[in-house]
């Protein structure tokens, strides 16, 4: 490809999609920096690990970009398999952390293989679903659905990883009540899970399950114990006021009051150090994503395209809504990620890769 091509190729960007998420990464990578800031002895291999993520997956999104998501989009049961056999060959050959048997090392990187499950079942639940378009609701496509869905939800349950297992999950249950399920089923389903989870409750659970499960959904039940971090971060969230404490001056994460600064509790790390202000921005900045993601759905010419803008939107969404959930005490702590803000090199890099498919998608719904 010349210069020339390369740069007409720039012009078609969708930088409305694009621009959000490249200040979002901005916005990880100076909160990962600043938090070394005041510290004796600081660790810079978090941060200098992101930056070299950020890069690799920018480098995949342009790439991404440049392929039409309907060629990609045939190549996604080899990705699937693939996904699959690394969720069962990682439990060999994995790597441990804080008991979970979720990581590969290479070359001094953690490389998570529940990220690329996350970006192949979109892929091919959405192949599935555009093959079998007009056939959404038969019984083989449901089968199939659930079959792809259960197979890499198992795998990383038994690892186990219930935030990453739940994630897949919800993806399959997405689509499934999008695009298999009437309104009325929806209601009804809905009724009977709500049904069978009370009887599971009142006639099956033991009272130590049922207090597992308490202090799993309340963490404050347990305040020294399960409910520790979550307190903290509620405290380093109230501590950032208005305008925060400053860069590099907050008490709770400078002082590692707050454990997973740069993880799960990125978002409170922000709060304190910025405060309301600097928190509303991150949100302003996530809102944009969102709502471009949304514009993008609704100009789809074809029904694969809005699938995939679709389940990559689900993941994003999620995602978000239940690390902010937790930062602030509202949901439980399930370990997933703050989208293009909190670090980790695998999901920061499939996450730009599910962006360079919207990219792909938005790019030729303008004819190019």
């Amino acid at each position: 490809m010349s210069l020339k091509e390369y740069l007409s190729n720039l012009k078609k960007m969708d930088w409305l999609l694009f621009t959000p998420v490249l200040l979002l990464i901005i916005f990880g990578l100076a909160t990962l920096y600043t938090t070394n800031l005041n510290v004796e002895n600081p660790d810079w291999t978090a941060f200098n690990k992101q930056l070299l993520s950020a890069g690799l997956g920018l480098i995949g999104l342009f790439v991404i970009k440049f392929i039409d998501y309907r060629r990609l989009t045939n190549y996604s049961w080899l990705i699937y398999i693939v996904a699959l056999i690394l969720l069962a060959v990682v439990f060999l050959w994995g790597k441990t952390i804080r008991g979970t048997t979720g990581w590969f090392v290479l070359f001094g990187f953690n490389f998570q293989p529940v990220e690329l499950a996350k970006f192949a079942l979109v892929l091919t639940v959405a192949a599935l679903y555009h093959k079998h378009r007009g056939r959404e609701k038969s019984f083989s496509t449901v089968a199939t659905l659930i079959l792809i869905t259960t197979a890499p939800v198992i795998l990383t349950m038994l690892q186990p990883d219930l935030g990453s297992a739940a994630m897949l999950l919800t993806v399959g249950l997405a689509f499934f009540g999008l695009l298999s399920l009437k309104p009325k089923q929806i209601i009804y389903v809905t009724f009977m899970a709500i049904v069978t989870a009370i009887a599971v409750w009142n006639f099956v659970l033991v009272d130590y399950q049922k207090n597992r499960i308490m202090t799993f959904v309340d963490p404050m039940r347990d305040p020294l114990g399960r409910g520790y971090n979550v307190r903290q971060s509620m405290i380093a969230v109230g501590a950032g006021q208005a305008l925060g404490r400053g860069l590099g001056l907050g008490t709770q994460s400078q002082l590692r009051f707050l454990p997973e600064t740069a993880t799960d509790f990125i978002f409170a790390a922000i709060a304190e150090s910025l405060g309301l202000l600097g928190a509303s921005v991150l949100l302003a900045l996530i809102a944009w994503l969102f709502l471009r993601i949304l514009m993008i759905i609704k100009k789809c010419r074809d029904n694969l395209s809005a699938y995939l803008v679709f389940g990559f939107g689900v993941i994003f969404f999620t995602q978000t809504v239940i690390n902010i959930g937790m930062n602030l005490g509202l949901l439980p702590v399930m370990g997933l990620p703050l989208p293009f803000v909190s670090y980790g090199g695998s999901f920061l890099i499939l996450s730009l890769a599910a962006i360079g498919v919207m990219e792909s998608v938005s790019i030729r719904q303008r004819g190019v």
